[in-house]
C-alpha cells in the first residue's frame, strides 16, 4: 500500500482550516441557520481547497497571512458591523434584523 499521500504538507493546512471551521460552527453557527446544509459543507470544501492552493503555490507564509486576515475581518464583523446594525455579534439577536440582513424569511 502507498502511503506518499499520509506525509502531504498540506494536511497541517487542512487541519486548521477544519478545526477552525469546527470551533466557529459551535460558537457561531446560528448566524448560519437559514443556510442550507449542501451550502455550509460547500463552503468548508472550498475553504480547504483555498487553502490548499494558496499553501502550494505561495507557501505557508501566505497561508497564515490569510488566516489572519480571515480572523481579523471576522472580529471586525462580529464586533463593530454587526452591534452597528443593531445586531449582537455574538448572539445573532434579534433574529428578525439578522435574518432580515441576510435577506432570509423569519420561518
Amino acid at each position: 500500500m502507498n502511503t506518499n499521500w499520509l506525509n502531504s504538507p498540506y494536511w497541517f493546512e487542512l487541519a486548521v482550516i477544519f478545526g477552525i471551521t469546527a470551533v466557529g460552527g459551535i460558537l457561531l453557527g446560528h448566524f448560519e441557520e437559514g443556510r442550507p446544509k449542501w451550502q455550509r459543507v460547500t463552503k468548508v470544501l472550498a475553504c480547504g481547497a483555498i487553502a490548499v492552493l494558496i499553501s502550494a503555490t505561495a507557501g505557508r507564509g501566505w497561508f497564515f497571512a490569510l488566516v489572519g486576515t480571515v480572523s481579523v475581518a471576522s472580529v471586525v464583523i462580529h464586533a463593530w458591523w454587526l452591534p452597528r446594525k443593531g445586531i449582537n455579534g455574538w448572539t445573532a439577536e434579534p433574529r428578525d434584523r439578522c435574518y432580515a440582513l441576510r435577506g432570509w424569511k423569519m420561518k
